[in-house]
């Protein structure tokens, strides 16, 4: 009996990124899976943690209520997002990577809490909106559709191609090139976080529909 050969498998996305468009997605938990901890809950530890967290914009409690109930990651945890927040990369720069990370995962409470953050960072609410269009949509200058670019291939691919790596270096210093990876790949940690746990949006954060 004569065997066909193997067809190579399919490099997980590849579709996806082609077309630039959002894969059919599990739909999302309405209520909490974890509830937010209540106040009658707390305990003297999961206080002085919630007290430490401070947001650049708009009320940001249950997403911090919620992973506070795991104390010991909560604690490591915050640092580093709050590093992510204020680090090499322009505010701008970072929104965007950010906003088309939580669109592309699909993540409303991420999208809607960037929504926010991305207002104050100087983004319109046009480009904002554009957002979800990806890089390909008319509007954008070459290096916003750079880093819209570097979302959608590290998303749909794990990996920025050449081509993309060597526009971000034109503008990059190394820091801000290692810290873009890693700020995309932890907004994705994030996502799949709130999507799974089912974290709500608090009362005037906006979602995907405004």
């Amino acid at each position: 009996m004569i065997l066909a050969p193997a067809r190579p498998a399919r490099r997980p996305g590849r579709r996806a990124r082609a077309v630039g468009s959002v894969t059919a997605m599990t739909t999302r938990p309405s209520t909490p899976r974890l509830a937010p901890l209540t106040d009658a809950e707390r305990t003297p530890e999961t206080t002085e943690l919630l007290g430490s967290v401070s947001m650049p914009a708009g009320p940001a409690a249950h997403i911090f209520t919620t992973l506070v109930r795991h104390p010991g990651l909560f604690r490591r945890w915050v640092p580093f997002a709050g590093k992510l927040l204020t680090g090499k990369l322009p505010a701008r720069d970072r929104e965007l990577l950010i906003l088309r990370t939580g669109w592309r995962c699909r993540s409303e409470y991420e999208w809607g809490q960037h929504v926010l953050i991305a207002t104050r960072a100087g983004l319109s609410d046009e480009e904002i909106q554009r957002v979800r269009s990806g890089a390909d949509a008319s509007g954008w200058d070459a290096f916003d559709a750079t880093l819209l670019r570097a979302a959608d291939e590290l998303h749909d691919d794990s990996c920025v191609t050449d081509a993309t790596w060597q526009q971000l270096g034109a503008r990059y210093d190394e820091r801000q090139l290692i810290e873009l990876v890693m700020l995309v790949g932890h907004y994705h940690v994030v996502a799949f976080t709130l999507n799974s746990l089912g974290v709500q949006r608090e009362d005037g954060v906006p979602g995907f529909d405004g």
